[in-house]
């Protein structure tokens, strides 16, 4: 990757579009560091880690939620905007045949997931200052977390202040789709992916280089914390180098194409292959986990003060307590289904069989037509079983291997997130080399 990155600085075009897309990245970086102004900002952080809900927000915004700043929402309105609407396309005929209808209903979709993106910010919006609202205690210079000068500037109404507070959130969420859709027209890679990357890797970047920096100016850095980062990276290197092998694997099965004569010309006689990846669904089925997991946690966190000491809470939320083998076998359950649900929505075994057939092609020692599918249906159902158990594995793995580190390193990197950042780094490489072997093309023709 690093061979990558050096020849395509070489090239013109390329290195203009590696540079939009470092200084747009840079903005957001600048933006999640510019605080709502009236915003306590020490007492929000410290609500941040009694939410299990706002911890996971936290960490894919690199931090920006628990400083209270313009980007505290991040790109999940968007994500999760773009989630709904893919799974409505495969639901709702209307939206179904819009995905049909080439670049026009690409637009019409885009349109429809910008506007879902703003009523989910808006949402999500009220959640965090309701949460933070009811979590944080008063003070004399502050009311939930929110300074007395500001609630003065609006006539002493809180519900104002809420407002306010609201609008900002949802126009930074807003801001933050628009930069990543400009990284994906003028820049490289998809820009949603590249900011998460980002959130993520800066989160690991606090607890591995700033935090010990100000523990060394403060003069309370200890040598043993040196052993113990050493450690963690060895960790995380073995674990990032296991999931990449994994998310390269696929299965290859061979398509051979009957010879055509048309006229004077014969066509056809190749041999392809249909590649099925064993991690195929990607992080979405995590992603679908762990949202409808943290409802509990999410709802009762809002609206009941005492959750926290609750026996929900002490006992089976997060899998830890006596009952938290409740929690993971719920967990793998959810990333099972959910592995098989989003593999049959991205791998149609009866679409690509009729697409073999009507090519003139076959699968060696399997009939066309139905036996196809059927055949590449137990194909597919076999490598997503175990596509979901290495995602079971992903869920509990890299948590109890950090903990040899540190209990510190335990959320540097969610579950999620690691395969986050092992897809998008892979992503952006590819990305790189498709475009520097465009360039190669055009230099030969020329």
């Amino acid at each position: 990757m690093f061979e990558t990155l050096k020849n395509a600085f070489k090239v013109k075009e390329i290195r203009k579009k590696l540079i939009i897309t470092l200084l747009l990245l840079l903005v957001y970086r600048l933006g999640c560091y510019i605080p709502i102004p009236g915003l306590a900002t020490d007492a929000f952080s410290s609500a941040v880690e009694g939410n299990n809900f706002l911890v996971l927000m936290n960490s894919v915004t690199g931090g920006a939620l628990a400083n209270g700043t313009l980007f505290a929402l991040g790109i999940g309105p968007y994500i999760n905007s773009s989630i709904i609407v893919q799974l409505l396309c495969v639901g709702i005929p209307a939206l179904e045949r819009l995905t049909k209808q080439g670049e026009e209903g690409k637009k019409k979709i885009a349109a429809i997931t910008r506007w879902l993106t703003l009523a989910l910010a808006i949402i999500q919006a009220v959640g965090v200052v309701i949460a933070f609202g009811s979590t944080i205690s008063d003070t004399e210079t502050s009311t939930n977390g929110i300074s007395s000068q500001v609630i003065a500037l609006f006539g002493g109404q809180q519900w104002l202040v809420y407002i306010y507070m609201i609008i900002l959130y949802s126009a930074g969420a807003m801001l933050t789709m628009w930069l990543g859709e400009r990284i994906t027209e003028y820049g490289v890679g998809n820009g949603i992916s590249l900011i998460i990357f980002l959130g993520i890797i800066s989160t690991a970047g606090t607890t591995l280089f700033i935090d010990p920096i100000e523990q060394a100016v403060a003069g309370t850095f200890e040598i043993g914390s040196v052993i113990s980062i050493v450690l963690f990276v060895i960790i995380a290197v073995v674990i990032f180098g296991a999931i990449v092998a994994v998310d390269l694997a696929e299965r290859r099965i061979p398509v051979q194409y009957a010879k055509q004569v048309k006229g004077r010309k014969m066509y056809g006689g190749q041999s392809t292959v249909i590649p099925i990846k064993i991690s195929g669904s990607g992080v979405m089925p995590l992603i679908f986990a762990f949202a409808i997991i943290s409802l509990p946690d999410l709802i009762m966190g809002l609206f009941w003060d005492g959750y926290s000491s609750s026996w929900y809470a002490q006992n089976i939320s997060n899998g830890q307590g006596p009952w938290g083998w409740v929690y993971i076998l719920v967990l793998c359950l959810l990333i099972f289904a959910f592995s098989f649900f989003y593999a049959q929505i991205q791998f149609n075994p009866e679409d690509i069989s009729k697409s073999i057939q009507q090519n003139g092609g076959f699968i060696p020692g399997i009939r066309p037509g139905r036996p196809t599918a059927d055949y590449l249906k137990k194909i597919s159902n076999r490598i997503t079983l175990f596509g979901a158990i290495f995602l079971s594995l992903i869920a509990f793995v890299p948590s109890f291997a950090f903990s040899f580190a540190g209990d510190q390193y335990v959320n540097v990197f969610s579950t999620t997130g690691i395969l986050i950042v092992v897809s998008v780094a892979l992503e952006f490489d590819k990305q790189l080399q498709s475009q520097l072997m465009m360039k190669n093309y055009k230099g030969f023709l020329k």
